[in-house]
């Protein structure tokens, strides 16, 4: 493995050897595709939200974290996001990743078992130091927030 490859180990959670595994859809893609393991048909109706489980967990090194981001097809064709995006999986989770998606569309979504629903992105997690000061540096911007350059 070179300096900037990680292993992530996955693990098929008992009553998902049907559901397919994270997988990239083409060899440049950067995010794994993520199917649902819903146990029936889930139907999303406009403005509804419902945790989608896929089937499997992560153990990955502490330098990584895992962001599960919407997949733009759904999100243009349908208005189905994820509502926390990007959602992460900490690195010490062990648990089922989960998706909690949200229709933002006009029209109900049906999602069936093993559908494609959101993909995941590994991040490098920088190690970072906290400093208390009493004073920050300077800059042009200063506090200026919110639309403060214009629209």
């Amino acid at each position: 493995m070179s300096s900037n490859s990680f292993q992530v180990q996955i693990k098929r959670l008992p009553g998902n050897e049907d559901i397919a595994l994270p997988k990239k859809m083409s060899e440049a893609a950067s995010g794994f595709d993520l199917h649902a393991a819903v146990s029936e048909t889930v139907v999303l109706h406009p403005g509804e939200r419902q945790l989608v489980p896929t089937g499997f967990a992560l153990s990955m090194p502490p330098e990584l974290e895992a962001q599960i981001r919407p997949r733009s097809g759904l999100a243009y064709k349908h208005g189905i996001t994820t509502l926390n995006s990007p959602g992460t999986i900490d690195a010490d989770y062990r648990g089922e990743v989960k998706v909690l998606l949200i229709n933002h569309g006009q029209e109900s979504f049906t999602i069936q078992r093993n559908e494609r629903i959101a993909q995941m992105v590994f991040q490098v997690v920088p190690v970072i130091e906290l400093t208390e000061v009493d004073e920050l540096t300077e800059t042009e911007r200063g506090s200026g927030g919110f639309g403060h350059t214009g629209r």
